[in-house]
């Protein structure tokens, strides 16, 4: 993929983070803490909807792509078993008033019912669509498709402000449900082409078999994957209080931004290994590319650490520990990134239920550090539970990888890795004993990565110096 194509998809996450940075500390001014707590619930049934019901199907579309003769096929095949089971779960859901809005977020309120289902249909939907512009690489369509809905939200929200509108939880929630909904509408409008030829092909129900048949494992581990991130938000709601959850899950949207990097690499990621594996080639890219992503995660977790002082004045005072925690809550989509580049093995292997097994064995993790942390350190705890677990998580897929395609070095990056989960959970949980000291930490952390990395270090800055030049 061409470095302009690659800019195309950066684009979508680098916007979107900037408009949830501006969003954000609106949000935590004018809504009471109970109310953003119940939204990072919403963000948890979302997420699970989109996990269980497309059966895995949409991690094979990912993966037979390049090797389909007929896409337009493929795709139907991927999207209508999980659609015809989710509509069904939904009418069911609606035929009993309130029970959707009870169930997640213990209101009684129907319109809030609907609101939720069709927020749930919209984002399946937006799923598969996005795979369409990521895999043909149209990376603008992309982003916008990304950028636009989060300048919605923001609109939206600046609307309520200015005409003076209740700001309650049922607004908020129309915000976000109206956001979702676009951001559908705009994935149908930019691959109607795609789509459209699918609607008269029929299914070839042996390809359904076969498709199932690598997906179906990942049903568990993506609902494994669904609790890895989102146990600890149901359980800070049960445990704790929703103040908590609330500091939770603002210290987790400003670690969002790291899903810049997140986003940008996965989505390039995946379709290029699997191009590399088609030839039978990359085994050696994939270790030289890893080795960079692991110095750019280091350096992402040491000035998150460093820079962590800033986010109090970004928000109320009741949200203070969010600098103490923000470094933990990094540790998702940061260790999740760099996992992306040592489990390559098992799809290019098709072992998927390797991928189940580490995600099942990492949620294990969550739960027993969550029934520790979590009645002791309220969001701090929780934000602890999530980052072992997620360098759990990291350690798993590596293995299991190297297990069934080819050995990767590691000495690196179980040994940086430990050492930056060690600092944040630290920071997190012993941050009025630890004070300026953490800081510290992360200076010298920082120095040491820059001594062990200085090859990959003088190259980056060779490269960035004759691009400036240029």
């Amino acid at each position: 993929m061409s470095p302009k194509r690659i800019l195309h998809f950066a684009l979508g996450p680098i916007g979107g983070a900037l408009l949830s940075f501006i969003s954000l500390p609106i949000v935590a001014w004018f809504f009471s803490q109970q109310d953003v707590g119940k939204m990072a619930l919403l963000n948890v049934v979302i997420s699970f909807t989109t996990l269980f019901f497309t059966l895995g199907l949409d991690q094979c579309y990912v993966r037979e792509f390049h090797e389909s003769k007929n896409k337009p096929l493929l795709l139907k095949t991927a999207a209508l078993p999980g659609l015809i089971i989710l509509l069904i779960v939904l009418a069911v859901c609606l035929a009993f008033g309130p029970w959707l809005a009870e169930l997640v977020f213990s209101l009684e309120s129907v319109s809030i019912s609907w609101l939720l289902a069709l927020a749930l249909l919209a984002s399946f939907l937006s799923r598969f669509l996005s795979l369409v512009l990521r895999m043909n690489e149209r990376g603008l369509a992309f982003s916008m498709s990304q950028l636009l809905p989060k300048a919605f939200v923001l609109i939206i929200i600046i609307a309520y402000l200015v005409l003076d509108i209740a700001k309650t939880f049922e607004h908020l929630l129309l915000a976000n449900a109206l956001a979702i909904v676009f951001a559908c509408l705009i994935f149908a409008w930019n691959t109607h082409s795609e789509w459209r030829l699918s609607i008269n092909q029929r299914v070839d129900f042996q390809q359904l078999r076969q498709m199932l048949h690598f997906g179906l494992p990942l049903i568990v581990g993506g609902v494994a994957f669904w609790g890895l991130t989102s146990l600890d938000r149901i359980l800070l709601s049960r445990w704790s209080s929703y103040n908590e959850l609330a500091v939770y899950s603002i210290s987790v949207s400003f670690a969002a931004a790291a899903t810049i990097f997140q986003s940008v690499f996965s989505t390039v990621w995946a379709p290029t290994v699997y191009k590399w594996a088609s030839k039978d080639e990359g085994h050696d890219i994939v270790i030289m590319v890893g080795r960079y992503v692991l110095l750019l995660v280091i350096i992402l977790f040491c000035a998150a650490g460093l820079l962590s002082w800033m986010v109090p004045y970004l928000l109320p005072a009741e949200y203070a520990q969010v600098q103490w925690i923000l470094v933990a809550c990094l540790a998702y989509p940061l260790f999740y990134t760099l996992s992306e580049t040592t489990v390559v093995g098992i799809g290019i292997a098709r072992k998927s239920v390797y991928a189940m097994l580490a995600c099942m064995l990492a949620l294990l993790v969550n739960v027993v550090c969550n029934y520790i942390l979590i009645p002791r350190y309220g969001a701090a705890g929780a934000a602890s539970s999530t980052a072992l677990a997620f360098w759990a998580f990291l350690i798993f897929r590596t293995e299991f990888s190297i297990r069934v395609w080819k050995p990767l070095p590691r000495t690196a990056l179980y040994s940086f890795t430990f050492l930056c989960i060690a600092g944040a959970v630290l920071g997190a949980l012993e941050q009025e004993r630890l004070g300026f000291y953490i800081y510290l930490y992360w200076f010298g952390l920082l120095f040491g990565l820059c001594l062990c990395f200085r090859r990959e270090c003088l190259h980056i800055i060779h490269k960035m110096f004759n691009v400036f030049t240029k």
